[in-house]
């Protein structure tokens, strides 16, 4: 039996080794490349999320409208973050704090312009009110409103007629509710009562429309001569109405 030299068996061990190794090193080559990439992305920084920097009225401040009732135009606020820009998802919080009115919602999200807003609908007894609105860790906004108080009752048609007993007047009777400068008020709650006369006045109360009135009708009552009826609007001072019934 022949002996095969030693450089052989060294260049045949090393030829017997050698596929298998290599494979083996490609692998823990590749694992150590994907372990530095990783090492990599952990140190990079993360990204911080926006914080929000400012709120700011972008509509509805310093409006007027009857008390009671919706203001015309909803609250606007912007929210923007520290670089300046609108900022989105961020909760708006509205709150009354004079006047005693509502607001709808009270918290809402901002939108893509960094926009939030609401209805506000002012409360029924006080001139001046306001509103606060306010991000977590800004400083707070306030919107000023005020309110039209009604001052005054006015017979617009429907007074001194006549009629024979028993029946209804001819011709309505009207009543507006005014405000300063004769503004009309709506959704104020007037109510009518008979004095005299045994009459009746239908309905016996009523709620103003847009333009401040109600409507209502009056039948006399049973005995001929003057009957009288009173109409009531809150605090105002009630206000009298006359008709004259025949035989």
């Amino acid at each position: 039996m022949s002996r095969i030299p030693v450089s052989r068996r060294r260049a045949r061990g090393v030829a017997l080794v050698a596929p298998a190794c290599g494979p083996l090193l490609l692998r823990v080559g590749a694992v150590l490349s994907l372990l530095a990439l990783l090492t990599l992305a952990g140190c990079k920084k993360a990204t911080e999320p926006a914080v929000a920097a400012s709120l700011a009225v972008a509509q509805g401040n310093q409006q007027a409208a009857p008390a009671g009732r919706e203001l015309p135009v909803p609250i606007m606020l912007r929210v923007r973050s520290t670089t300046g820009q609108p900022m989105k998802g961020v909760p708006v919080s509205f709150t009354v704090v004079a006047g005693g009115g509502s607001v709808d919602p009270a918290t809402v999200l901002s939108d893509q312009n960094g926009e939030a807003r609401a209805k506000w609908t002012l409360g029924a007894a006080s001139v001046l009110q306001s509103l606060v609105g306010a991000v977590t860790g800004v400083d707070p906004v306030t919107i000023l409103a005020n309110a039209i108080l009604p001052t005054e009752l006015l017979i617009v048609q429907g007074n001194s007629q006549a009629a024979r007993v028993g029946t209804a007047l001819t011709t309505p009777i009207v009543i507006r509710v005014v405000g300063p400068n004769n503004v009309p008020i709506p959704g104020m709650t007037v109510g009518f009562q008979i004095l005299s006369g045994s009459g009746s006045i239908t309905p016996q109360s009523a709620v103003t429309n847009n333009l401040g009135e109600v409507t209502a009708r009056w039948t006399l009552g049973a005995q001929a001569g003057t009957q009288q009826a009173q109409v009531m609007g809150g605090p105002l001072l009630p206000i009298s109405l006359v008709a004259t019934a025949t035989p």
